[in-house]
């Protein structure tokens, strides 16, 4: 597949310079002029720009025809977004600036790497990557035939007063592209993470595998080690915001490259050794536990089995259940094992820390073609990491490397396959990935700062063909949406916002981002009111438990299992008297699976009801407003239609 080289220089600013209006174009406006204008014509409706990236490249991140909002509801799926609720604060997006990435950006031509970099970085020219994962020494992905720590010692040798410590391998050429980054977007978050402590340190006198010697002075040297590189960093104009203390814990057998066996009590020793060093040195620099795998690897598993480990399967809430926990801000995951639905399950047992995605690689079979590896990758990563990892509570989103060469190099052992944001061709070009535009499609309209808010979701990681997407507010009170259509064909559907909607089509495997900005028709006076600890009940008992109707997730339903006739219901049982005065009924994505006819009725105890509302069902999501605020117990949704198709619930809301 024909990629866009940075070459075209010019043709690659205009495509990502997306929100520059020159001031001369500007004309200026009398306050008279504007006066008569305003009483002269309407005011013209809110509306949203569009941002498309297809599953056969042809469209990379292109700006679109904008959309404007109109009034009242969609016969289509729509996406409800919810400005009055708000989750998780975000950190940022991007990758790791490795070894090999600082390498094959340093051989290129002056004028070809910076304007890399402003792909890169620049938040108006390019993509502002905003979050970069930092390996603090070598990694697999080392462009030098050694790897290396910044105290490496003769075999049999120690040096406990760290009086070798020295970051001048990264001086060369790492710490020159991280400052020209951070220029670049002076709201860059930099997370750093080791692969190994110095081999002397460990039982092995080896950088690959083998444990942290047990031994309160080694915990006392690695924790001193880590300030010292923070510190360094620090004074080298590189600011480190977190850190943690191993890359991949429970990867016993790393391939070649550097790695450490760091079970879940030893890492307890090394925070707790670290926590006050660190919080007198660096306050700014908070730890984050594990950074591995979503679950544990069943390669993992059976490392730990052959060489008599525990695999500890419950790593990460080990490490927060321990004394540690109070110098750890949150818990880092990778994207190899498992899926990003074990971010909420920490988040549910751990609510006062936090969750970041810290590496997810593109990967290729040895026979795929550019362009599948171009579709596989775009569909996979912008379901399960672009809106997976976010819905689940990430505070970042970032891949592995930034760039490399053509043959997923420079690498010292590790992966073969992997791929990176940019690539570096054999002639000098630089070319864009699928993950440069799923990793884009946040960082270039999602601030650091900004606040993840409420919108209904029909896609599942694990696809399901159906509309995903995640919503964020910025902080200048703008608003970004991606979606993704996980389906190979065409999807139409349509976004709410309060009382304004506007509609879209997205081709299949295809990605979006919508983004407007702050407006008095873009908010709505209803809060959601929480249905925790509520239940449901259904006639006929259908397909799917009832209460997948009441769990705020779009891709779980209820259906009535045969065709619609009157008297087919659910009915909530909210566990005491509630206030609400709009109930939204929303058939989800299973298009055609409305009530043709509808009634919402209440009740006190269960046996006595009053008629609330009722209606004909014209789409998937019907919008109930009571004639007056309605307090009751128990809600209950009536079909009094017929139809052949089944009736099918995904999201039943209520507001207030």
């Amino acid at each position: 597949m024909r990629r866009r080289a940075v070459g075209a220089a010019a043709a690659t600013a205009a495509a990502l310079c997306l929100a520059c209006v020159p001031a001369a174009q500007t004309a200026a406006v009398t306050p008279t002029a504007a006066t008569a204008a305003s009483h002269s014509r309407p005011a013209p409706p809110p509306r949203a720009q569009v941002w498309l990236t297809t599953a056969d490249g042809a469209q990379e991140l292109r700006q679109q025809a904008p959309v404007d909002f109109g009034r009242g509801p969609s016969d289509l799926t729509t996406i409800t977004v919810d400005p009055n609720q708000s989750y998780q604060r975000m950190d940022g997006f991007g990758g790791a600036l490795t070894d090999s990435s600082a390498a094959v950006l340093s051989q290129l031509p002056r004028t070809t790497r910076d304007s890399a970099m402003r792909q890169l970085f620049d938040p108006a020219r390019g993509i502002g990557v905003s979050f970069l994962r930092q390996p603090i020494g070598s990694s697999d992905f080392t462009a030098s035939a050694a790897h290396y720590t910044y105290d490496d010692m003769p075999a049999g040798r120690t040096d406990f007063a760290l009086r070798h410590f020295s970051i001048a391998h990264d001086q060369r050429q790492i710490l020159p592209l991280l400052r020209q980054a951070k220029r670049l977007n002076p709201r860059l978050t930099v997370m750093a993470t080791p692969w190994s402590p110095p081999a002397w340190m460990k039982d092995g006198d080896s950088l690959i595998g083998g444990h942290l010697k047990d031994d309160p002075k080694v915990y006392d040297a690695y924790a001193r080690y880590l300030v010292k590189f923070v510190q360094a960093y620090a004074a080298a104009g590189v600011p480190v915001d977190y850190l943690t203390v191993q890359n991949e814990p429970q990867n016993r057998k790393p391939s070649a490259y550097p790695g450490t066996d760091l079970p879940v009590q030893a890492q307890v020793k090394v925070i707790q050794a670290l926590g006050p060093l660190l919080h007198r040195a660096s306050p700014r620099t908070k730890i984050l536990a594990y950074d591995h795998n979503w679950t544990t690897h069943p390669d993992d598993v059976k490392t730990a089995e052959q060489l008599g480990e525990d695999p500890q399967t419950d790593y990460p809430y080990e490490v927060l259940d321990s004394p540690a926990a109070r110098w750890i801000a949150g818990t880092a995951y990778h994207c190899y094992s498992g899926d990003p639905s074990a971010q909420s399950a920490l988040h549910d047992a751990h609510p006062d820390k936090g969750i970041w995605f810290t590496e997810c690689s593109g990967s290729h079979g040895a026979t795929d073609t550019p362009a599948q590896i171009f579709r596989s990758t775009l569909t996979w990563h912008a379901r399960t990491i672009t809106v997976g990892t976010t819905r689940n509570w990430a505070k970042s989103v970032a891949d592995w490397n930034i760039a490399l060469d053509a043959d997923g190099g420079p690498h010292n052992g590790g992966c073969d396959t992997c791929t990176a944001l940019l690539t570096v061709q054999p002639d000098g070009t630089v070319t864009t990935s699928a993950e440069f535009f799923t990793i884009g499609h946040l960082s270039k309209f999602v601030r650091p700062g900004a606040v993840r808010i409420g919108s209904t979701n029909y896609g599942t990681t694990g696809w399901n063909g159906q509309l995903t997407d995640v919503a964020f507010r910025n902080p200048d009170g703008s608003t970004a949406l991606v979606v993704h259509n996980e389906n190979d064909d065409p999807r139409s559907f349509a976004v709410a916002v309060g009382d304004r909607t506007f509609a879209y089509s997205l081709p299949g495997g295809a990605l979006a981002t919508f983004t407007w900005p702050a407006s008095a028709d873009l908010t709505s006076r209803y809060h959601a009111v929480p249905l925790n600890g509520a239940s449901a009940t259904s006639q006929p008992a259908g397909q799917g438990a009832a209460d997948l109707a009441i769990d705020a997730d779009g891709s779980t339903r209820w259906s009535s299992g045969a065709a619609q006739t009157p008297g087919q219901y659910v009915q909530i049982d909210l566990k005491k008297r509630t206030a609400f005065s709009r109930v939204a009924v929303d058939s989800g994505d299973n298009l055609g699976d409305y009530a043709r006819g509808w009634q919402i009725s209440t009740s006190d105890d269960g046996v006595n009801w009053r008629t609330a509302a009722a209606g004909k069902g014209t789409g998937q999501l019907t919008v109930a407003d009571l004639p007056r605020t309605t307090t009751a117990r128990y809600v209950r949704v009536t079909s009094t239609g017929t139809a052949a198709n089944w009736w099918s619930l995904a999201d039943l809301r209520l507001y207030r």
